[in-house]
């Protein structure tokens, strides 16, 4: 009966396992490339020289500006944050109660005072704490624009995937871009992205190798009481 018991808790061991290591996807379809809708086609007329099908921009800029358009942004992340603080307080204190008297004349119990007293406090504490913090990432990814807002402002968003050796690293990154930030080689700085999402991580064996299993997890966690 004992070793039935272990047999499926190790059973449900290795399951439980198996379900914490499942790959996520790859690619996530909310950021997946916006493609241009497709232009009504307009009637030709026949009675004028400019045909608009046949129009050419020729003065057009060739910035991104209409959805499914291609831009480049340029990661320039850099973020430092640090913290300190230190507590100190002492606290002493005493009290002491003399000979004490009765109708005049000292109260004593074979030759000691009974009411005589003295109390002496003292607590000390202190506290330092520091945290310290910094992020860098550089690098470039090319987006497509998903939607133009009325004022002109782009919401951009897209990802990327490299598949290196046993295991994949993705980019993605999504937020607003004003249409003067765009630079005429068609690139923006992540600076000046409002609103900005910008996740990297990956998965595969390294990034496994680089997390707690689930069970250090559980232990690391708020429902562990000690």
């Amino acid at each position: 009966m004992k070793a039935l018991s272990l047999i499926i808790a190790a059973t449900l061991l290795v399951t439980l396992q198996g379900c914490a290591t499942l790959d996520p996807p790859a690619r996530n379809p909310a950021y997946a490339a916006t493609l241009p809708s497709t232009p009504v086609p307009t009637q030709e007329n026949n009675g004028a020289i400019f045909q608009p099908v046949n129009g050419m921009a020729l003065f057009e800029d060739i910035k991104a500006h209409r959805v499914g358009d291609i831009l480049t942004v340029q990661l320039v992340e850099k973020t430092n944050a640090s913290k300190q603080a230190a507590t100190t307080t002492k606290k002493e204190q005493d009290i002491e109660l003399g000979a004490t008297t009765l109708l005049g004349g000292p109260v004593s119990y074979n030759g000691v005072d009974p009411l005589s007293a003295s109390v002496s406090a003292n607590r000390d504490f202190t506290g330092d704490g520091t945290s310290s913090q910094s992020n860098t990432l550089t690098g470039n990814i090319t987006v497509t624009i998903a939607q133009v807002l009325p004022n002109g402002n782009m919401i951009v968003r897209g990802e990327k995937v490299l598949t290196i050796n046993q295991g994949d690293e993705f980019i993605r990154i999504s937020g607003m871009v004003r249409p003067m930030d765009v630079s005429p080689d068609n690139i923006v700085l992540s600076t000046k992205i409002a609103d900005a999402e910008i996740t990297y991580g990956g998965r595969g064996t390294l990034a496994e190798s680089n997390q707690k299993g689930w069970l250090a997890r559980f232990f690391d966690g708020p429902l562990w009481p000690f």
